[in-house]
């Protein structure tokens, strides 16, 4: 609703907004904001987004609320508890702004979300409490030329960091000896996971959850204002005494982050319409050339083979999703070898496969190589089961 007050002056529910002198309402509308956990940072993130207007904005937690998460996280309540936290979080935030689009996704943000779903973003915010969800989403941010923006939260103290693609130093450049060692603890030498520990149980307060989402949102909107941000710095907020202060990265030459894919390509074909053959008969026309490798955007496990007995099981999975004990031979409890893929030469009974039969999520993203070029395909058939109402129009067949 938009009143003439005075005369002349324009009020309506962002006018407060557009006093400020390089306000543009309309970029953050069209802003297309992907939020990676819904918890007590995710809150408050959603919370102002939804205030300042965004309008098209995905969420991603695979966890359910509990009633310790009442304390810390303002678009929950009572009822909620037991549901998943990107539904209610997704329909909190339509409450907030009515003609807002929100699709909720209850997915695991490493082993079940596409990386279609970080190409469609304009800007990701991540609320997250582990290191490995934060390295993929650095990579995926990287392979497709995304800006991120993590928030950390313990006790009452938090950090902000900006990360451009293409423009180190990233989130990898700054993980020191002990967070690898953390991170290699998680997975086995085989690709499969050593019991996850407690996720979601670090002890703090809604208060630094607010400043730290504030600042994360703040340097959200300075991004697509194109005004200076945090881009591969800091920002400490010390909650005892009030101290805050900025802090600069150092780029790792050597980091295994800072690859962007040089062309991406949205195919209409959803994953169950496309084969591995068929995907790679598409890339061979577009490259001119029969050599050409189709690799995945992780690793696959694709099957368990007992040394004892030699008896196989197909599992096709993302590597890291099936825990450790699943490789032991139902038969007679040996510990089972790992057949794991990475990409696609050309094999005859693997390229028959769709794309959707491969253990790896909707809407991800296959690479080509050739020896002078490079192609993502993402099949983009999928993007009406993943997006819901964000999707785009399907491209053209």
């Amino acid at each position: 609703m938009v009143r003439i007050l005075d005369g002349d002056v324009q009020e309506d529910r962002f006018s407060r907004l557009r006093l400020i002198p390089w306000w543009d309402q309309s970029k953050i509308a069209h802003c297309r904001l992907l939020v990676v956990g819904a918890g007590a940072l995710g809150n408050e993130i959603l919370k102002n987004a939804a205030l300042l207007g965004f309008r098209k904005v995905v969420v991603v937690d695979l966890d359910r609320i509990e009633e310790s998460n009442l304390s810390r996280t303002i678009l929950y309540r009572n009822q909620d508890i037991g549901e998943f936290k990107a539904e209610a979080a997704a329909r909190a935030y339509r409450s907030l702004l009515p003609d807002a689009l929100v699709q909720p996704v209850v997915a695991d943000i490493v082993h079940a979300c596409g990386l279609g779903l970080f190409e469609w973003s304009d800007v990701i915010l991540a609320g997250l409490d582990n290191r490995e969800a934060r390295l993929w989403i650095n990579r995926s941010a990287w392979k497709v030329n995304r800006p991120w923006i993590d928030g950390a939260i313990e006790g009452i103290n938090g950090v902000v960091r900006a990360f451009l693609p293409g423009v180190p130093p990233c989130y990898e450049c700054t993980l020191g000896e002990v967070d690898w060692m953390l991170l290699q603890k998680r997975m086995s030498c085989n690709l499969l996971v050593h019991e996850a520990t407690s996720e979601g149980k670090i002890p703090t307060t809604p208060t630094i959850s607010s400043i730290v989402a504030g600042i994360q949102v703040q340097e959200a909107v300075k991004l697509i204002h194109g005004l200076p941000t945090l881009a591969g710095k800091g920002y400490i907020f010390e909650g005892m005494n009030h101290s805050s202060y900025v802090v600069e990265y150092t780029p790792n030459p050597d980091c295994m982050s800072h690859y962007v894919v040089p062309e991406i390509v949205r195919l209409p074909e959803s994953s169950q319409e496309l084969s591995l053959e068929g995907l790679r008969k598409r890339a061979q026309a577009d490259f001119g050339s029969d050599d050409v490798t189709l690799e995945f955007s992780r690793d696959v496990v694709q099957k368990f083979i007992c040394p004892a007995c030699k008896e196989e099981e197909e599992t096709f999975a993302p590597a890291g999703s099936i825990p450790f004990e699943a490789a032991r031979c139902k038969r007679d409890g040996q510990l089972r070898t790992v057949i794991s893929l990475h990409s696609f030469t050309g094999e005859k009974e693997l390229g028959r496969r769709p794309l959707s039969e491969l253990g790896l999520p909707l809407f991800d993203i296959f690479i080509a190589r050739g020896a002078e070029r490079e192609i993502a395909y993402i099949p983009y058939g999928d993007v009406q089961r993943v997006l819901g109402a964000l999707a785009p129009e399907q491209v053209a067949r």
